[in-house]
């Protein structure tokens, strides 16, 4: 995630320069307090936002328990991360399912990728056992309704829509089909404007006043700043939102919008936006991004990724196979398939604890270069994926062919796949290791 990658590098660079002092003075927590404040207005932060930040952690900072503590360093870091789960929210927001169907109502500016987020958010509560209806009211853009007829499809969800009628009665009779046909959930696609102005506002009032949603979510693009910000306040005064989430959090962005949301309008973010695949969507959780800001990981969030990915019936299989070490290239192939389906090596590396605040150079992990593997693999023959010592060099040159690589790429693959085989031949031979 791109997202606060400035950030946590600034950060990180503050409490590092902290560590080598030892025991802290407060002259020197205050110094480092004022680098914070600096950090998070540069990242775009709301600046009333960060007086009261940095106020709070100065006040418990500078507390003698603290200065006389044997690790301050680990108890400032500490402090800020206590003070920046607060400042997202203490803890992760779940969504209000009231009524039977449970209308979801969708609000915010175009562009900021709402049509696409109700397919997602469709295909999420999809996998949770829900049987959501997916309804057209953004009747204004060219091609919204097809947009979201499209997004449907992939996501597995009935889509309800009236061609370019009137929102307020599509919305009506939208959750009237859903009582008809069993759908639990109902999500409405509102209409968006490059701005907001009073027609599209009067538009939603009626569409609530209809409706009855028991969330009105705010779609908002983190990537505007403190743009994003304003929206969101104006949004929730005149729709009194439930909740926001944010999209494009993998974009190149400082981030400090996400931080100044909750602290704004006081209401919670429920979920994010990670990529452009309809299942990069995750619940938003305040500690697991305080703890990727501070350079801190996250691993929870990548155990779920795991467990979204790899089937237990798939892992056990996989497990055997170490075991008897009958690791094949088919193998290799699929472990590419799971990597992806976790949002790529790079989104994986930034989840590690000590990952989040790196700057990764995009020849570390290139995912083109993972699309090349596959390719090589792909061209082999089932008998060469089983028994891949029988790649003689006209085999290679035949591979290298299919896959519009090199001979030289094809050696590189072999070898990486060796090598795999024995860095698993060491985990099993591990006696700390376990499956």
């Amino acid at each position: 995630m791109a997202l606060f990658s400035g950030l946590s590098e600034k950060l990180n660079h503050i409490f590092s320069k902290l560590t080598k002092h030892g025991r802290l003075t407060e002259l020197e927590i205050k110094t480092a307090m004022r680098e914070v404040r600096v950090a998070l207005l540069e990242a775009d932060v709301n600046i009333s936002v960060v007086k009261q930040f940095v106020a709070r952690v100065s006040e418990r900072a500078v507390g003698q328990e603290i200065l006389k503590s044997l690790s301050p360093t680990q108890q400032v870091i500490k402090i800020v991360n206590e003070e920046l789960i607060a400042l997202m929210g203490s803890s992760n927001a779940k969504l209000n399912f009231s009524n039977s169907p449970s209308v979801i109502m969708m609000a915010g500016l175009q562009g900021a990728g709402k049509t696409t987020l109700v397919g997602k958010l469709g295909m999420l509560l999809k996998k949770q056992g829900r049987k959501p209806l997916l309804v057209a009211c953004d009747v204004y853009r060219p091609a919204a309704i097809n947009q979201l007829k499209v997004v449907g499809e992939k996501a597995g969800c009935e889509v309800f829509e009236k061609g370019q009628g009137n929102p307020i009665k599509i919305a009506k009779e939208g959750v009237a089909h859903a009582k008809s046909y069993g759908f639990d959930t109902v999500i409405i696609d509102t209409a968006g404007r490059l701005q907001i102005d009073e027609e599209l506002m009067q538009e939603l009032e009626k569409i609530k006043k209809e409706v009855n949603p028991a969330e009105i979510l705010l779609v908002v693009d983190s990537m505007t700043g403190q743009v994003a910000v304003e929206v969101a306040d104006t949004f929730n005064k005149r729709l009194e939102v439930t909740g926001l989430v944010l999209t494009k959090l993998d974009g190149d962005t400082r981030g400090g919008a996400t931080l100044s949301m909750r602290a704004v309008t006081g209401k919670p973010i429920k979920y994010c936006s990670v990529g452009e695949k309809l299942g990069d969507i995750e619940p938003f959780h305040p500690d697991r991004m305080a703890n990727r800001i501070l350079g801190m990981g996250d691993v929870l969030s990548l155990i779920e990724k795991a467990q979204e990915a790899i089937t237990e019936e798939d892992a056990k299989k996989m497990e055997k196979k170490f075991r008897e070490n009958s690791f094949t290239l088919d193998d290799f192939l699929v472990q590419f398939e799971t990597m992806n389906k976790m949002g790529g090596i790079k989104g994986m590396i930034q989840m590690l604890p000590g990952m989040g605040g790196m700057k990764i150079k995009e020849e570390d992990v290139d995912e083109k270069r993972i699309i090349t593997m596959k390719a090589v693999i792909q061209s082999m023959t089932k008998k060469e994926r089983l028994n891949p010592q029988i790649i003689n060099s006209s085999r290679k040159i035949r591979i290298a062919k299919g896959s519009g690589t090199s001979v030289q790429e094809v050696n590189r693959v072999l070898k990486q796949f060796e090598q795999s085989k024995l860095m698993l031949k060491q985990m099993k031979n591990n006696k700390m290791f376990r499956f």
